[in-house]
């Protein structure tokens, strides 16, 4: 017969000098002879910063009286196992919510990645060499968030953002969304994913997730909507103009990328860039401007605008 984990312990019986000594078998969730301990998860997966219960149950046979009940971490052969609640580390975070009848769950608190370990339950008896570790344990993980989003979208479009765990939780979770630090609280779901149909451009910000009931939040990703320009115009400084003046024409903008702004005369292109400025003006210069915004996503013209020269 093959077991997945096998551990022997050796009980010495004081009685008479030739009886043979009295090997105890314990098997993962099986009692042998009365003894054993069950986990009700043999892995679990945590968020940071969560509070972590670990059940289990003991069992032994009658005659015997529990001493002392305790959770350690990677016992090693032949030497004797440290009792968590003894830990500095650990005595004002693991809690023992079980008793020495049968019950031997535990509650860790504010978990952290150095808290990733194998836990194992252990009990001694009244008989100074009967003591009993229940193997295989627990082994915890302790994961973070993590928003995954394109760093881009276009406007109208659709996207997806997904909060990623490292493992998969134990606990149902319910995700929070927040955009710039405000709850989305019409995105409560227990889907880790956050599906925005039909883009606007309100929709730009920084995203991050979080589990309802959690305080931990995960670090904040940005999501860019580009869209083409919609509102072009051109203003004129200063606004009365006299023969022999310097004079600015300014275009404004609103695209996603910023855009590319050409200079028309008439129908003549005259220059680039969002200021296109004239010295020593004339009545020569006597004539309607516009100017013209174009990315990647589309163009635009302003509304022509007539310089007058005085």
């Amino acid at each position: 017969m093959s077991f997945n984990t096998i551990y022997l312990m050796l009980m010495s019986v004081r009685m008479a000098p030739r009886l043979p000594l009295i090997f105890l078998l314990m098997i993962h969730g099986v009692s042998s002879a009365g003894w054993g301990v069950s986990y009700r998860h043999s892995h679990i997966c945590a968020l940071k910063n969560s509070s972590v219960i670990m059940s289990c149950t003991y069992t032994y046979p009658t005659g015997y009286k529990i001493k002392k009940v305790f959770w350690t971490t990677n016992p090693v052969k032949g030497k004797e196992s440290p009792d968590l609640s003894e830990d500095p580390e650990y005595r004002q975070r693991l809690q023992y919510l079980g008793d020495k009848q049968q019950n031997c769950t535990i509650r860790l608190s504010h978990v952290t990645q150095k808290d990733e370990h194998k836990y194992y339950f252990r009990f001694t008896t009244d008989k100074a060499d009967v003591k009993w570790i229940g193997d295989p344990g627990v082994t915890l993980t302790v994961t973070d968030l993590q928003v995954e989003a394109p760093e881009r979208v276009t406007e109208g479009h659709n996207v997806s953002l997904t909060c990623k765990s490292s493992c998969t939780l134990t606990d149902r979770a319910t995700f929070i969304w927040y955009r710039n630090s405000q709850p989305l609280t019409e995105r409560r779901d227990r889907n880790n994913q956050l599906l925005l149909q039909s883009v606007r451009r309100e929709d730009a910000g920084r995203y991050s997730c979080a589990l309802h009931g959690h305080s931990y939040i995960s670090p904040a990703a940005h999501l860019s909507v580009t869209y083409p320009p919609s509102s072009v115009s051109v203003s004129i400084s200063p606004s009365v103009i006299v023969e022999g003046d310097s004079v600015t024409l300014s275009c404004s903008s609103d695209p996603n990328p910023p855009a590319e702004i050409s200079w028309f005369k008439g129908g003549t292109f005259v220059g680039s860039g969002r200021m296109y400025s004239i010295s020593k003006i004339s009545s020569d210069h006597s004539e309607e401007y516009k100017c013209k915004s174009i990315n990647e996503h589309g163009e635009k013209y302003s509304d022509a605008v007539t310089l007058n020269v005085m």
